[in-house]
């Protein structure tokens, strides 16, 4: 299928980045985020992105640096332990990218180097910068050197994408959202028969946490955030095999723990 972007309506995190800007991890709305990236007419498809290049283009800050801001210049090596900014960065990062790619549409836009979160903005040659082409570029370089959490995130985007490709839920229907619980901070949604659950709780785990799922069976973790391969912690066993109970909940048929 051949997309024409200028033809198809784009729904994206450029509408939610004041979240970022104004708000503590505490006070995002789920329901809100949730809104944003589903709010389109039923049967309408939709590019979804986690950010634009005119952010970057008019002087504004890339989704990454405005999430790790200047720890970027100094404390991306993996050779040192993560700062707290960079943690958080990094793994809020992952799940933005994740969540607008399996809720936010049929399509997924990604534009150049924010796959490994480019650090800084663009500025092409113009009389206010002296002419200059310092910014205007793409330093891809990042993601070849192996000290450098960079090839972290696109490994994480690499790995989102190949998941895409074996499951489609890009060209499945509309994600059905059984959970948008505020006061957890978690989103949980099912499509194309996979199951997607966020934790945005800035301090929180969760153990025998309930969710809900249609299709009844034995599930796997596929796809983690949280794995070391991608700057996560390790805290899931993806060994484990999660089983669905005949209890309806939230929405839907069966759930589980």
């Amino acid at each position: 299928m051949k997309w024409s972007v200028s033809g198809a309506r784009k729904l994206g995190w450029s509408g939610l980045m004041w979240i970022l800007k104004e708000l503590k991890d505490e006070d995002w709305s789920m329901g809100n985020i949730v809104y944003t990236l589903t709010n389109r007419r039923y049967g309408e498809k939709c590019i979804a992105y986690a950010e634009s290049h005119d952010q970057a283009l008019v002087g504004d800050k890339t989704l990454a640096f405005w999430l790790m801001d200047k720890e970027m210049y100094t404390n991306m090596s993996s050779m040192i332990p993560m700062t707290p900014i960079i943690d958080r960065g990094m793994q809020l990062h992952k799940m933005i990218r994740l969540l607008t790619h399996g809720l936010g549409g049929e399509g997924y836009l990604n534009f150049m180097g924010n796959e490994f979160g480019h650090p800084e903005w663009l500025d092409f040659p113009r009389e206010g910068n002296n002419q200059s082409y310092h910014y205007a570029r793409r330093q891809f370089n990042l993601v070849d050197m192996d000290h450098l959490r960079y090839c972290q995130l696109y490994a994480f985007d690499r790995d989102m994408n190949r998941t895409e490709d074996k499951y489609g839920w890009l060209a499945a229907p509309p994600a059905f959202v059984s959970a948008k619980h505020e006061g957890d901070k978690v989103i949980v949604f099912d499509r194309a028969n996979v199951l997607f659950i966020f934790n945005f709780h800035p301090s929180k785990s969760f153990q025998d946490y309930r969710v809900a799922v249609e299709v009844s069976g034995k599930y796997k973790i596929k796809l983690d955030s949280d794995e070391v391969l991608y700057g996560g912690h390790g805290r899931l066993d993806h060994n484990t095999e999660f089983f669905t109970e005949p209890q309806p909940f939230n929405g839907r048929s069966n759930s589980m723990k």
